[in-house]
């Protein structure tokens, strides 16, 4: 009699314990990012993992590329391997602005395929202008790149995202380009669900071949500006961003298995700060 008592108790013992040991795994603590924005969801379900004043409006950078592109990849009969004449214009505005450039040659004819990898790669906003030209409508270049910031803004409204707006089509705005850590995660599960999109994103580097003002060729070597593509296990995109006002800020998916998750940081003080949070952020999606 004894010893069946024993026995029950030290089978009673095991299970407690067991319970308990899966109950102190299943308690991942939250973890705490240097970046004053963060939001982080599950793609497949839309569940928030974490957030961190994920609804306070903030610059967004060139994060605001993932809207130039999903607004370009919306487009009525979209023909990828059209042909834009690369103009002066565009050049002019990278040197105007000191901006970050894909380093199109004037004359040069790019496909739309391509100018979306000068775009998400190496952050061109030559590439953004190039697009916003060619697909905004209006006489001239100015009423069509105002055309296209508005179908950024209305592509944020049909999203029903009440915090984000565009008055750039990359990020280089006057005051009035914003978003949250929030808006811009679904602007980029949105975006992801396009098949081009995410082949373009999950690149880490590309050499195209594009043809010369003359009829001849060159080839464009493209860099992608998201490490993360190459330090963390399972990534697949998004998006970087910086700035004077923007920080340091990163959009960032990752699958393992069956999971995907896909979150923002926003105004990470450093590129070393932004890495960090990104990988706390993520270890943590995955462990909930």
């Amino acid at each position: 009699m004894r010893s069946a008592v024993t026995v029950s108790l030290t089978a009673s013992a095991v299970l407690a314990g067991g319970l308990f040991a899966g109950q102190a795994q299943a308690a991942t603590p939250v973890p705490s990012i240097t970046a004053p924005g963060g939001f982080v969801m599950n793609n497949g379900t839309g569940t928030t993992l974490y957030g961190k004043a994920a609804d306070t409006r903030r610059s967004t950078g060139s994060t605001t590329k993932i809207m130039t592109a999903k607004v370009v990849l919306s487009q009525p009969n979209l023909n990828l391997d059209a042909k834009v004449t690369i103009q002066k214009a565009y050049s002019d505005y990278i040197v105007a602005k000191n901006a970050s450039s894909a380093r199109l040659i004037v004359g040069d004819k790019v496909t739309v395929r391509q100018l979306l990898y000068g775009l998400m790669l190496p952050s061109g906003c030559d590439a953004a202008y190039a697009l916003a030209d060619k697909f905004g409508t209006g006489t001239t270049r100015d009423a069509r790149v105002k055309s296209f910031i508005g179908k950024m803004n209305d592509e944020a409204r049909r999203l029903g995202l009440r915090n984000t707006h565009f008055d750039s089509f990359d990020g280089i705005g006057s005051g009035q380009n914003y978003s949250t850590p929030r808006d811009l995660t679904k602007i980029a599960s949105s975006a992801m669900k396009n098949s081009t999109f995410r082949t373009v994103v999950k690149t880490k580097s590309t050499q195209q071949k594009v043809t010369t003002k003359s009829g001849g060729y060159r080839y464009m070597s493209w860099t992608n500006t998201n490490k993360l593509l190459s330090t963390y296990s399972g990534a697949i995109g998004v998006k970087t961003g910086s700035g004077p006002q923007a920080k340091y800020c990163l959009v960032f998916a990752a699958t393992r298995g069956t999971k995907t998750v896909i979150g923002t940081v926003l105004a990470s003080p450093s590129e070393v700060n932004r890495a960090a949070d990104v990988k706390k952020l993520l270890d943590y999606g995955f462990a909930r």
